[in-house]
């Protein structure tokens, strides 16, 4: 099991959020307010906690999730940018990763969702947050839909 890590160098309000989803065993830093930082409004979130690609070191994030059937989906946005995210790349990697969902810490592995698994997921993500839609049609690149599912 990776241990969670917060990683130095992220912004400051990320650092925090995931320091006090872990102080406080998920009670708060589950649900995370993201209007203030462009997103649709209060969002569940997970810490998704990858081993980097390049550097061997194990980061934590918070990513906001949804579920399906008995795993949880992540997106990586990257708010439209022309790059997938570091994690999302760090993933494919090594999909062996830690995730804690509220007060639930588990193992699980990480796969892209392709073909017509991923476009019905899309628009599923798509209607409880039109801003994803946004943030595709501002790239070239298909934003990724990640299952991660517990071993």
């Amino acid at each position: 099991m990776h241990d969670f890590v917060i990683p130095e160098g992220l912004p400051e309000f990320i650092q925090d959020h995931v320091k006090r989803y872990l102080e406080s065993d998920g009670a708060d830093g589950h649900w995370w307010d993201s209007r203030p930082h462009g997103g649709d409004g209060v969002v569940p979130t997970l810490l998704l906690t990858a081993t980097g690609r390049k550097t061997g070191l194990s980061r934590t994030l918070p990513i906001g999730y949804t579920e399906h059937e008995s795993a949880y989906v992540i997106v990586g946005s990257k708010g439209g940018a022309p790059t997938h995210p570091a994690w999302f790349l760090n993933l494919e990697a090594n999909p062996e990763v830690s995730i804690q969902v509220g007060s639930d810490r588990f193992e699980a592995r990480a796969r892209a969702a392709v073909g017509d698994e991923r476009a019905q997921l899309w628009l599923g993500i798509v209607t409880k947050s039109p801003v994803m839609q946004t943030y595709q049609d501002g790239t070239d690149r298909e934003i990724p839909v990640v299952i991660l599912e517990r071993v």
